[in-house]
């Protein structure tokens, strides 16, 4: 499981950057956001998905999160 970093960019959009593949791309969806929790499976882009363990709410960014490739391109 590979650490990646996710941030906002200059836009206020959050991105998700991998660094073992020098992989950087917005987030396009999150299967939690809000009330319910903040993480989960994440879409990027490109249509790869990411996932890491749910927060309970949306932490401080950055952040650098354990994550492993969830299923295959969109």
């Amino acid at each position: 499981m590979p650490s990646v970093m996710i941030r906002r960019n200059d836009e206020g959009k959050l991105t998700l950057y991998v660094a073992k593949k020098d992989l950087e791309d917005v987030i396009i969806s999150m299967e939690k956001s809000g009330d319910e929790g903040w993480g989960g499976t994440v879409v990027l882009a490109d249509g790869s998905r990411y996932y890491f363990d749910p927060f309970d709410t949306e932490p401080k960014l950055p952040i650098t999160v354990r994550a492993r490739r969830a299923g295959g391109e969109l």
